[in-house]
């Protein structure tokens, strides 16, 4: 059976790690909170900027070498930047234990290069050119702009162009020194882990992280005024769109919320790809191309999506049909029969994810990081089976009810 362990560092730094000695890999990342919630309106997109920058050098090693090592540990490795964190992640043969970390760890303090930042700044640029010509054009992001307000939650992790212009390297290092401190971070491992050996080498790699200097606060955004960039309009006129994209949002459980669990299942009973309510009246019947609904949790509050893809022409109809499906499920509750079938989904997802220390990693290091709390296998689907009818007829009525803001992107 999988054992948890964790211990936290005499400069702060958390590390935590469910050892199955069973497993043929081992995973391994560093959590740090620093997403886009943190951010000032100068720094609009930094934390998602310098996860790239993460990864263009340090004292130790240039660029290539950082990608290189990379490809010689035959190691999957990645990162990528939320609202409330960013992940550096890879997965190696647990021989590589050593070398893994100790490049993870190395690239946690890079050397942020004035040359490096001008080159990625037109990556990130392009990056979110690219972003914008995508279906839904940016739909999303404008939702959470006007549900959370464009500051905070509602804050682009990408940014917009205009703050990545503006943004000076001075400010990242700042931001870097506030951000990426070691009480702050976990250190997360799942599959075949020498836990102690993990220990010993991470506290003589992180040493002298707690010795950098605490930069000043910057100061705070004016709430009165709107950043550069972002509008908070309901419409997004899209010339080119040939198909509509509708997006509501309303109140939903916090990652912190038992309400979560319960749900998770309602969202699948509702709008799930492939079985759901959503899915037999507009799916199946060819109305719609997407219609579907889930739960996004953050650390303190959390919200409701309902997301809606079809013809222009249609979208007022398709949306009578999905009010007319949500309403009965506040009105009458779920079905058990329905229920069960969520349940047996979710419970098979947990197992098969759970077979790879690469898909534990991101919910064990995620929730050690942001609520200092461990949730095994078993304790998951402990709590999926014991859902039963009146708690999630429950929870549609609590979140399903609510006052909802609405975002369209479509040709006007």
């Amino acid at each position: 059976m999988p054992e948890f362990r964790e211990t936290t560092l005499p400069n702060g730094l958390r590390i935590a790690a469910e050892i199955d000695n069973r497993g043929y890999s081992a995973a391994f990342g560093y959590f740090v909170r620093s997403g886009a919630r943190d951010e000032v309106d100068h720094e609009s997109g930094l934390s998602h900027f310098l996860e790239h920058m993460m990864f263009k050098g340090t004292a130790n090693r240039s660029a290539a070498d950082v990608n290189r090592e990379l490809d010689e540990l035959g190691g999957q490795g990645n990162a990528y930047t939320s609202e409330e964190q960013t992940v550096y992640y890879a997965t190696v043969l647990p021989k590589f234990q050593d070398r893994i970390v100790d490049l993870l760890s190395d690239m946690m303090r890079p050397s942020l290069a004035e040359v490096e930042f001008e080159t990625e700044r037109d990556v990130i640029l392009e990056e979110i050119a690219k972003y914008e010509d995508q279906p839904p054009f940016g739909a999303f992001e404008r939702a959470l702009e006007v549900y959370f307000g464009p500051r905070g939650l509602g804050r682009r992790v990408l940014g917009t162009s205009e703050s990545i212009e503006t943004m000076k390297c001075e400010a990242m290092r700042a931001y870097f020194q506030r951000r990426y401190r070691p009480e702050n971070m976990v250190l997360a491992a799942s599959g075949n882990v020498d836990f102690d050996g993990l220990v010993e080498q991470a506290e003589k790699l992180s040493a002298d992280w707690a010795s950098t200097p605490m930069p000043s606060t910057p100061d705070p955004d004016d709430d009165k005024t709107v950043p550069a960039g972002i509008s908070i309009d309901r419409h997004l006129e899209i010339p080119d769109a040939h198909q509509a994209y509708l997006i509501r949002m309303t109140d939903g459980p916090s990652a912190a919320c038992d309400d979560r669990f319960a749900t998770r299942a309602l969202a699948a009973v509702v709008g799930d790809e492939g079985g759901s309510r959503l899915f037999w009246d507009l799916i199946d019947t060819g109305k719609a191309e997407v219609a579907t609904v889930w739960p996004q949790e953050f650390m303190d509050t959390g919200a409701w999506f309902t997301y809606l893809v079809c013809d222009p022409a249609d979208v007022k109809s398709n949306t009578k049909l999905i009010e007319d499906v949500i309403d009965r499920v506040v009105k009458d509750g779920v079905q058990k029969e329905e229920l069960d079938q969520a349940i047996n989904k979710a419970t098979a997802g947990c197992i098969m994810q759970s077979e790879r220390p690469s898909n534990r990693l991101f919910g064990l290091g995620s929730r050690w990081l942001t609520h200092r709390e461990y949730f095994s296998t078993d304790d998951m689907l402990d709590r999926l089976k014991s859902l039963d009818v009146a708690a999630v007829s429950a929870a549609a009525k609590k979140y399903c009810s609510g006052e909802s803001i609405e975002i369209l992107a479509a040709k006007s």
